[in-house]
């Protein structure tokens, strides 16, 4: 058994040891609990579908949710009318409307964004091409000549 002194020195001769860091490749799995698509890539489909399920499942539903909760939260206030508690259900019902008001708008501004987001790579990934093409200089060499 070594002393102290011994085995402190040699914990900090292996903390001064050099560290070398390769970045040539995407790792694995996910780093530091992130995740996705390790290539980067886009695919139109799920994003498509995902704004398919926000309209046809996310917006109605919600919307749905938020009339049953005034309907009962207004009949609930009726029932308590006179009493402090009615002043009380109908702020709630009006505080609950506008988070309904805002997460319905959240919904429709997703719902927008992932279906506009296929357009904008593509007009992205044709543009970068045409830039990348005006520089090559194949590209110039295959032109006509400018007389």
């Amino acid at each position: 058994m070594g002393s102290f002194e011994a085995e402190w020195s040699a914990t900090k001769a292996a903390g001064q040891e050099p560290v070398a860091m390769r970045l040539n490749r995407a790792d694995d799995g996910p780093v530091g609990g992130g995740g996705g698509d390790q290539d980067l890539s886009s695919k139109a489909g799920r994003k498509t579908t995902a704004a398919n399920d926000i309209e046809t499942d996310f917006e109605p539903n919600t919307k749905k949710a938020g009339d049953w909760a005034k309907e009962a939260t207004v009949t609930a206030a009726k029932t308590f009318d006179g009493w402090a508690s009615a002043a009380g259900l109908k702020k709630a019902e009006e505080t609950w409307g506008t988070q309904v008001k805002a997460l319905m708008g959240r919904l429709a501004g997703e719902k927008s964004a992932l279906r506009g987001t296929n357009s904008l790579f593509i007009r992205n990934d044709q543009g970068i091409g045409d830039e990348l093409a005006r520089q090559s200089r194949l590209h110039q060499l295959s032109q006509p000549p400018h007389h």
